[in-house]
């Protein structure tokens, strides 16, 4: 956890604290209490997962004077967030996750990723990540300086109203105000209208070279030689940031033009605007909106030529999957919990009225890539995050449809426990390793039981059914006419044997609807995306003849060359998987989002609407030229 000596026992005086801790190749772990400084109890035998969580609870409330200071508890939680996304972007090989008490979502939230760019995008947002540029800087010479520093720097581009520097020097986080000084100095100079960067750096260099005493909290530090580290450090930014400054980089993509009888089509449209006949108002032509947020294709889809893919082109399922969204209305009776009931009125409370308008109103445009996808709204151009709002939204379904479910047949009943077994071992950090097999089975075993014995409850309230022998055979629709990733079972089951508190009926409610969120979401398929790069994953090395191209027990060693095989049965099952994905995207999450979704205040702020366009700025841009 990080606690400097003596703080995590100051912290039992304070508070109520609950430690819970399993060591490698135990079965099962321990979970101890703390009050007033002492230990209430013995430590008691539990299901733990690897690792120790400390838990403190009710801070100060021995101390009335001392928790009176605590009445801000906003401003202290942002100091939080802000810390914890701090350490999420360094250590990439650890998750983060902050959530304020009672909130459905977390503030912060990465998953361990071996790009540091990634985890950027996942903390800061896409915006913040794709104004980025990478910097290194070394210097091995003993008689001025040793250190190395890798990080990431604002381009031109990033306009932010204060700066953001995130600096870990021998992977402590810390401040240096000088070298914090001199990079401000560099980009007031360099790019005066983006004087406001966002800066993260990593420097390593000998222990002893760190003066950690000049700060009484240890936040400040020194360094020997600081004046010429911090010049070779300003030169490697200056230098970059010019360079970025006077390249940009464009991507480009061929599209075909639209066909005669489009364009007749849309000249006759734009000629009788009115059906009715009555004079309209002239609208400016930088402010004139061409599309129509009721036409649920796809605008990118009539100008990019694709194959057929079987059922997903018949007009005779599209047209049933959009009478079906748009004739089931969320049920008018829920069931009559109090619980359930503050869930929805908590959704409802803190839906933002700004991206409501844009979620009903918006065109969908097509994917950008394989997360976001491209919206307009009036005369605005966004990217919306698809993984985030199909979460959101299906969290929401659940406690809207909350025991009124129908369900999906599961072919074939899955054991829990060997799902449970599943996602354990791809949680492994080395999957092959059999050291942990035995642990493993026996919170496999703990976990399928006490699903068992909460089979009743997840079965009349969420329509999830699980027979006696503990194999899972029914589960909810959220939304008609779509099935989640059925590869993603393991982690769900997992979830609800290790995450959903039982005890407590409103938090038990919310766990389970956001476990079903996560795993209905529209999540990339696991297959690597076979268009473009990914392509590379599906080839395999073959050893073929230089001259016939087959493989002889006689032939010579020097007649013998590697090729490239492509496996088209796998490829064909990956664009079945990621066709299917995007049909479902266009024709089943944005009519739903229209209809139910209420946006939370959070993703207005956090990167999941992102504006990337604006008719108005871009007639600036060409009159200037």
């Amino acid at each position: 956890m990080g606690f400097r000596g003596e703080a995590l026992a100051s912290m039992t005086y304070v508070a109520h604290v609950t430690v819970t801790t399993i060591t490698k190749g135990q079965l099962h772990g321990y979970r101890v209490s703390y009050k007033d400084g002492v230990m209430e109890n013995e430590p008691k035998a539990c299901a733990a997962v690897k690792g120790t969580q400390i838990m403190i609870e009710n801070l100060f409330y021995n101390m009335s004077a001392r928790r009176k200071n605590l009445q801000n508890s906003a401003d202290d939680y942002s100091k939080i967030v802000d810390l914890l996304s701090r350490f999420a972007i360094h250590h990439t090989s650890v998750s983060f996750s902050c959530r304020k008490h009672g909130a459905g979502r977390a503030d912060v939230s990465s998953v361990a990723t071996l790009s540091r760019i990634d985890a950027i995008r996942s903390v800061y947002g896409v915006s913040v990540a794709r104004s980025l540029m990478k910097v290194e800087a070394l210097d091995n010479d003993p008689s001025s300086s040793v250190f190395q520093m890798d990080g990431f720097i604002s381009n031109s581009e990033y306009v932010a109203k204060k700066i953001t520097m995130v600096l870990f020097i021998n992977d402590r986080l810390v401040d240096c105000t000088a070298l914090k000084r001199a990079l401000e100095i560099v980009y007031a100079a360099t790019l005066p209208k983006a004087s406001k960067p966002f800066i993260y750096m990593s420097i390593v260099l000998p222990p002893e070279h760190v003066d950690v005493n000049v700060h009484p909290t240890k936040r400040e530090v020194s360094l020997l030689n600081q004046e010429v580290i911090i010049e070779k450090i300003q030169s490697v930014v200056e230098s970059r940031l010019r360079s970025s400054n006077e390249t940009q980089i464009f991507q480009e993509q061929t599209v075909e033009p639209p066909s005669s009888s489009q364009m007749i089509s849309s000249k006759d449209s734009n000629r009788n605007p009115l059906a009715s006949g009555s004079k309209s108002q002239k609208v400016p032509v930088n402010k004139m909106v061409r599309t129509d947020s009721s036409d649920p294709a796809g605008r990118l889809h009539s100008y990019l030529h694709a194959e057929p893919r079987g059922h997903l082109e018949k007009n005779t399922s599209l047209t049933a999957v959009r009478s079906s969204v748009r004739q089931r209305r969320n049920p008018k009776e829920t069931a009559d919990l109090s619980s359930i009931q503050e869930l929805i009125a908590e959704i409802d409370s803190n839906c933002h009225s700004g991206m409501l308008d844009i979620v009903r109103h918006c065109t969908y445009i097509g994917m950008a890539d394989d997360v976001f996808a491209l919206l307009q709204h009036d005369t605005h151009l966004y990217l919306a995050n698809v993984v985030s709002l199909s979460k959101e939204l299906m969290y929401q379904q659940v406690l809207r449809r909350f025991a009124h479910f129908n369900a999906i047949q599961l072919s074939n009943p899955a054991p829990l426990k060997e799902l449970i077994v599943l996602a354990l071992k791809e949680g492994d950090t080395d999957p092959e390793s059999t050291e942990n097999d035995e642990l493993n089975e026996k919170i496999a075993e703990m976990n399928t039981e006490l699903l068992k014995q909460k089979a009743d409850l997840v079965e009349e309230y969420f329509s999830i059914h699980i027979d006696k022998d503990g194999n899972l055979s029914r589960l909810p629709v959220i939304l008609d006419q779509y099935t989640p990733d059925m590869d993603r079972v393991p982690e769900f089951v997992l979830c609800l044997g290790n995450d959903v508190d039982w005890e407590e009926e409103k938090k038990c409610f919310q766990v389970i609807s956001a476990a079903l969120g996560n795993f209905y979401a529209m999540h990339p398929p696991m297959l690597p995306n076979p268009s473009g790069d990914g392509l590379q994953f599906y080839q395999k090395r073959k050893l073929v003849r230089n001259n016939e191209g087959s493989l002889s027990c006689n032939t010579a060693a020097d007649d013998m060359v590697m090729e490239d095989e492509i496996e088209h049965e796998l490829v064909a099952e990956a664009e079945t998987a990621w066709a299917q994905r995007e049909w479902s995207i266009q024709h089943v999450l944005f009519p739903s989002m229209r209809l139910f979704f209420k946006p939370p205040n959070s993703m207005a702020t956090n990167g999941t609407f992102v504006r990337v366009a604006s008719l108005e700025k871009l007639y600036r841009i060409f009159e200037r030229c």
